[in-house]
């Protein structure tokens, strides 16, 4: 259903008002300013600010920071692919000593395979450190582009958009919430999308940053051998796990990012007569 007073966006669950004409009789000054400017008819590289709860908001196209954060995010899954070879280098050589074989072969390989974990290692940090500051950026984006869409619908200030995958704790939930609200904001009004994609690149998400601090923790802690060799079999699933939460990443940027785009350029939606009573 429609909102009964506007018209033109889809009705809050269990009221007859938008989420903006709801918010209109607790903000007037920012809801008059953002029915000045209807968000969804702005083009896409507009100078035109919003006025929402938070503070101005400007529309800026989200399309070159998006496919930048899937390329690096592709980079990534190459070296993940490349670490998973080298653990696997690895776990042979350090099989062979566990079963007890000892000399110049298998310390020699002991320390190719070595020098391999070390250089793929490397290889994983920079390409992960340049993906973080450029999936930074763009998510710091369509969260504000997301609030020139619906300037009320945001549980959390912009800044958690950066501040939220830093901090202790709340980063276990805060970038999912922001995440939500920006993919409702940037959703057709006709049509909203499910959350299963924000979801499912979410749960990855969590799961490799466990398996990471496990793997990492049982490496530093390994002396022996044996423990050696099951601290790299940790590291293994930690590598090949990053793998598929790369992939629903990817999903998840450039899903937005077309959502955003589509309705950057769709124009306003006609509002509806109201009907006589």
């Amino acid at each position: 259903m429609d909102c009964a007073r506007c018209a033109t966006y889809a009705a809050a669950p269990g009221g007859e008002l938008c989420r903006r004409c709801e918010a209109a009789d607790l903000h007037p000054a920012p809801a008059r300013a953002a029915a000045r400017h209807p968000a969804p008819g702005l083009p896409a590289h507009t100078d035109l600010p919003i006025q929402s709860p938070h503070g101005p908001a400007w529309l800026r196209s989200p399309v070159g920071l998006g496919r930048a954060v899937a390329i690096l995010l592709g980079v990534v899954i190459v070296t993940d692919l490349v670490a998973v070879w080298a653990d696997l280098v690895m776990l042979d050589v350090l099989g062979r000593m566990v079963d007890g074989e000892y000399g110049w072969p298998v310390e020699a390989d002991a320390d190719r395979a070595d020098r391999l974990v070390g250089l793929t290692g490397s290889a994983q940090l920079l390409a992960y450190l340049a993906t973080v500051v450029v999936f930074l950026i763009w998510f710091h984006r369509v969260r504000v582009n997301a609030e020139v869409f619906e300037p009320f619908g945001h549980r959390k200030k912009r800044g958690w958009a950066i501040a939220g995958w830093i901090v202790p704790i709340l980063n276990l939930w805060f970038p999912r919430r922001i995440a939500l609200d920006s993919w409702d904001a940037s959703s057709p009004s006709t049509k909203p999308r499910s959350h299963a994609l924000v979801n499912a690149w979410w749960t990855m998400w969590i799961i490799s940053g466990v398996a990471n601090q496990v793997s990492g923790l049982a490496m530093r802690r390994a002396e022996t051998a044996e423990e050696l060799r099951t601290a790299t079999e940790r590291v293994l699933f930690a590598d090949a796990f990053e793998i598929p939460a790369a992939v629903f990443a990817v999903f998840f940027v450039l899903a937005l990012t077309r959502m955003q785009d589509d309705k950057a350029r769709s124009g306003p939606r006609e509002p509806e007569p109201v009907a006589a009573l």
